[in-house]
């Protein structure tokens, strides 16, 4: 298993050197190096990141600005060259925190940290399912994604239908999508988002699941085939 990483620093010696580090470790894969939190951010809407060593001090964006206006985290492993920026790190639940210059052991423990922590998550996650919270009622509801058949836009509110009943949470469509894996969900329709595993059969106007006949917008077929082949 390899995590997949990204380099963060204003310096290019200094990426230079953590990029040669990464790419001579076994369990790590470097998708990137950057120089700014900007150019790294484009890369993390588009890959799934894993690991990121990140520089505290950088220019018009630092480390820590860069984290807070992040939705979604990875491991963060922080380079730095001031011993005393170590407890506000960790303030931001940072896997490890490294000086520069560099040594090797003292890499090599952070990253098997890293490793440690990302299998602990991956069993705890497998064990419990992947699951959303959802307000319907006053009441806050866990709902295992896996169980959901498809989600339907009802006025101001989404109608959320899984295998054992249905709920309706206010929210938009677009809201919604957000949280749900996009390997696992299609938008198929304005006013339709579907589980493409629950999906039995289709044609060019529905997608089946069960009995139900749910429409597909004319430019959604081919959509809905690329994700059914790699589902």
């Amino acid at each position: 298993m390899k995590l997949n990483c990204v380099v963060v620093d204003d310096s290019s010696i200094q990426r230079m050197i953590i990029a040669k580090l990464v790419n001579n470790h076994p369990n790590l894969h470097l998708i990137g190096d950057y120089s700014n939190a900007i150019e790294a951010k484009n890369c993390m809407a588009v890959h799934d990141v894993d690991l990121m060593f990140l520089d505290i001090e950088m220019p018009v964006i630092s480390g820590f600005d860069f984290l807070d206006v992040l939705k979604v985290k990875p491991q963060i492993i922080f380079i730095t060259s001031k011993a005393e920026y170590a407890m506000k790190a960790f303030d931001y639940d940072a896997t490890d925190y490294l000086q520069k210059p560099i040594a090797l052991d003292r890499f090599n423990a952070a990253v098997k940290r890293a490793m440690d922590l990302h299998m602990l998550r991956k069993e705890n996650h497998e064990e419990e399912g992947e699951h959303i919270f959802i307000k319907s009622n006053l009441k806050k509801l866990k709902i295992f994604t896996a169980k959901i058949k498809w989600i339907e836009a009802f006025g101001d509110y989404v109608k959320v239908v899984t295998e054992d009943d249905s709920n309706l949470v206010l929210s938009t469509m677009k809201s919604f999508e957000k949280d749900l894996s996009k390997d696992k969900f299609i938008r198929v329709h304005k006013s339709y988002i579907i589980n493409i595993d629950k999906v039995e059969r289709f044609n060019s106007k529905f997608a089946e699941i069960g009995i139900t006949k749910i429409p597909l917008s004319r430019n959604k077929k081919e959509d809905l085939v690329k994700a059914l082949a790699i589902g």
